[in-house]
């Protein structure tokens, strides 16, 4: 089992500073080997089809709304699902939210817990930039607290960090990601991506939920 990683937007709490309201992290899942390389071959050849350099990125924030819609609809049909958390940042308490390293962790927490009952011997692939100590430390922590000690199999059997540059389903990761946190927001598209995922979700959690109109979870800190 296959399991690719990525987040969309900031771990800033600074609101009137330009952070933003929301923090999502998608975890893309593949059960089949081989569907996981035929999206990666898919994904591919949409560089030729788009005549875009062989070397280039797909990134939801830095493609127009065709090419995104192109990218969907190239995978589409394709045997993955996924999972999202989405933080609603202004309605966190707790002196560990302002941490960005322990906020980003328990954001990756949160999702893989949702995720855990589909989970055997998966390996989870991490984009690998930034801080090599952080990454390992992130490795350490999610492989404990998801694992379940008394099990016969584990959940997270390996995690590896990645170029998101050169692997095609870390930017898979990247576009769905982006497409559930544009959900989110008040921008005019807001509700075109999502649209061709959806078949794909197994869950989208808005967390916590204090927002008017929704059902309220209550205030939480990281444990």
């Amino acid at each position: 089992m296959l399991v690719f990683l990525d987040e969309s937007g900031d771990a800033g709490l600074k609101f009137t500073e330009g952070s933003s309201n929301n923090f999502v992290v998608t975890l893309v899942i593949f059960s089949n080997p081989a569907v996981a390389k035929a999206v990666d071959e898919t994904i591919a050849k949409l560089r030729t089809k788009l005549n875009l350099p062989a070397h280039s990125e797909f990134k939801f924030a830095k493609m127009d709304q065709s090419r995104r819609e192109r990218f969907f609809k190239e995978i589409n049909g394709f045997d993955y699902c996924y999972f999202s958390i989405v933080i609603n940042k202004p309605a966190l308490r707790g002196e560990g939210f302002t941490v960005k390293e322990s906020f980003y962790k328990y954001a990756c927490r949160l999702v893989l817990s949702n995720a855990a009952a589909m989970l055997t011997d998966a390996t989870v692939i991490i984009d690998g930039s930034g801080d090599r100590e952080f990454r390992r430390q992130l490795k350490s922590y999610l492989c404990r607290t998801i694992n379940d000690p008394g099990a016969e199999t584990v959940r997270i059997k390996k995690l590896k960090l990645q170029d998101s540059h050169r692997n095609n389903l870390l930017q898979l990761a990247d576009m769905i990601c982006g497409a559930v946190a544009r959900f989110y927001s008040q921008k005019p598209d807001h509700q075109v991506y999502r649209r061709w995922i959806r078949p794909r979700e197994k869950r989208v959690q808005v967390w916590p939920k204090e927002n008017p109109g929704l059902a309220t979870e209550g205030t939480h800190t990281i444990r």
